[in-house]
């Protein structure tokens, strides 16, 4: 008998370490967070950066330094929970509150601002950031003289406006980089021409970085209330830019590499005023799904990841998590030993 219950035990033990994935208790409204440490923990490249950080100069309870221990510890072989309350704690004390419904979008820049503004390595602090920084050109164009105002800026998420009906995330990058006329009281101020003139508005792409966030906007604000689109929006599992979005480049863009492989879905289920986030993520070694619910993990599938595309009474899948390169690129080989 007590073989038996070694078997099972080695068994399990043996299954675990393959899983590699870790539940997180929701403590105080945690969902939104434990989902992003999910997103976090599949980005392995913040998990490696953090990893060469000494951090010699800043307090115990700074959002990075926390992040960095949440992160070791659910990449780790320990089967007891992971203690992520530090971290829960950190970004209250940085008005990120605990028992507040929050937008997953606006959390995730929020932490991202909170590595750059505490860790005391700032060259490594920047890299964490390039990992999802979108450098994008913003252009105004007279209509009349043909003369090109230019900014240059960039994104950590790329924020796409949903249709109400059927839509796809295709179509929301075409809508997203498509140029907008400015006429009649849009004019605006021409310096060549000395007045205000029709023009045309649009944003280029400079750069693509290796972790590419978009945010599906679902909500819309009327009539002095929030509601949510739960209209079907697809995805694909890969795709590549240079095929879909020829014309979103800027002149200045040079990268040669432009697929890319989903490898993290922040899911919302619910309406605007009251909702649960959920996450499907990819596994580094397997590269196998798996679907994280706070503290419960499963394995999953790509068909249970479409299931996500929208649709009434069900999860809705709100930000997308992609990584530059196919699928036999991105993945991660493991160490021996």
């Amino acid at each position: 008998m007590y073989g038996r219950i070694c078997n099972v035990f080695s068994a399990l033990n043996i299954r675990d370490h393959y899983f590699e994935m870790r539940g997180l208790t929701n403590y105080h409204l945690s969902c939104c967070v434990n989902t992003l440490l999910q997103t976090f923990s599949a980005t392995w490249e913040i998990g490696d950066l953090l990893d060469k950080w000494e951090a010699a100069s800043v307090r115990a309870d700074t959002v990075p330094l926390q992040l960095k221990k949440v992160l070791a510890a659910m990449r780790s072989d320990s089967y007891q929970t992971v203690p992520h309350r530090d971290f829960l704690r950190s970004l209250d004390r940085n008005c990120v509150r605990l028992n507040t419904l929050h937008d997953a979008d606006e959390v995730f820049l929020s932490i991202l601002n909170f590595v750059q503004q505490q860790m005391d390595d700032k060259p490594l602090a920047l890299e964490i950031q390039n990992l999802y920084k979108i450098s994008v050109e913003t252009y105004l164009q007279c209509l009349e003289c043909a003369s090109v105002q230019t900014l240059t800026s960039y994104l950590l998420s790329l924020p796409l406006h949903v249709k109400e009906d059927h839509d796809s995330l295709e179509d929301c990058m075409t809508s997203f980089f498509e140029h907008q006329e400015l006429k009649g009281i849009d004019c605006c101020f021409c310096a060549e021409c000395g007045k205000k003139t029709p023009s045309k508005q649009g944003v280029k792409l400079l750069s693509l970085p290796r972790i590419l966030c978009v945010q599906l906007k679902r909500y819309r604000n009327g009539r002095g209330f929030t509601r949510k689109l739960d209209c079907r929006v697809t995805f694909p599992e890969t795709f590549d830019f240079s095929e879909t979005l020829k014309e979103a480049f800027s002149t200045d863009f040079a990268q040669n590499d432009c697929k890319y492989t989903l490898h993290a879905v922040v899911v919302h289920s619910g309406n605007a005023m009251c909702g649960h986030y959920t996450a499907y993520v990819r596994n580094k070694g397997d590269q196998g799904w798996y679907y994280a619910d706070d503290s419960y993990v499963k394995r999953s599938s790509w068909e249970e990841v479409q299931t996500t595309y929208g649709g009434h009474h069900r999860g809705t899948a709100y930000m997308l998590m992609y990584r530059r390169g196919s699928k036999e690129e991105v993945q991660q080989p493991e160490l021996s030993g």
